[in-house]
């Protein structure tokens, strides 16, 4: 709480952008969603109504569960394209290593939440997990795929080897937390480091080619994950 600052933010308005970084930080890691504990940014998150909106997929692929806000609320924002007419069936496939630590928030929060997200343990780097993902999306599965799970260059780099196959062109992978591996953006040296350098040697690889990072995503000042919005492309340059 120490990190907080409780001075109105018109008396703030001479800070440097840093320590405004580290308010926002020490906020974020306190928020809840549906009752549960919910680490994500406001910014990001709008971004990603923006995007839920603009590709209308039906399958939310969540790389990292933690304690399943993140899980229900993507849910919920899929619940919302289904109300407008966007989108019929819909589910969120959920994954983590240690999946059971979601369940009981899960169920607090919302005691039917297994009859539109899936809950799977396992691991990013396990070369056998995207086949077992495809067996549990719904026919014609449009996916929009989020890696929040370790933020080390291997398991990055696992994910989009493993997962970006699920996304149709025009689609999006967010890979989250890139600010990692910006110095201005760390913490503490405990962080882990490797996500954009995984990003950037997966972009410039064959695997990478069909998709393009999406700074221009970045749209409200501050954000997670720098670098991290990639999209298919609608079509390869031929030349």
């Amino acid at each position: 709480m120490a990190l907080i600052s409780s001075v109105p933010v018109e008396q703030r308005m001479g800070a440097t952008v840093r320590s405004y970084w580290l308010d926002r930080v020490a906020r974020h890691t306190q928020d809840s969603y549906a009752g549960v504990p919910f680490a994500k940014f406001p910014e990001d998150l709008r971004v990603y109504e923006h995007l839920l909106w603009a590709d209308r997929p039906n399958v939310v692929i969540e790389l990292g569960t933690l304690c399943g806000a993140s899980a229900l609320w993507f849910r919920d924002r899929l619940r919302v394209l289904s109300t407008y007419g966007l989108i019929s069936e819909f589910r969120v496939i959920t994954i983590d290593i240690d999946a059971d630590r979601a369940r009981p928030h899960l169920d607090r929060a919302d005691p039917s939440w297994e009859a539109d997200i899936s809950l799977v343990a396992g691991d990013a780097c396990d070369e056998g997990l995207p086949a077992l993902i495809s067996k549990l999306l719904p026919p014609a599965a449009r996916c929009f795929v989020i890696e929040d799970s370790a933020h080390v260059y291997g398991t990055t780099l696992a994910a989009l080897n493993g997962f970006a196959r699920f996304v149709s062109p025009g689609g999006f992978i967010v890979i989250e937390d890139g600010c990692v591996d910006v110095e201005s953006m760390r913490l503490e040296e405990g962080w882990p480091r490797g996500v954009l350098p995984a990003v950037s040697d997966w972009l410039a690889g064959p695997a990478g080619r069909s998709f393009v990072a999406r700074r221009d995503f970045e749209l409200y000042g501050i954000t997670c994950h720098p670098g991290g919005f990639l999209q298919r492309r609608l079509q390869l340059d031929t030349v």
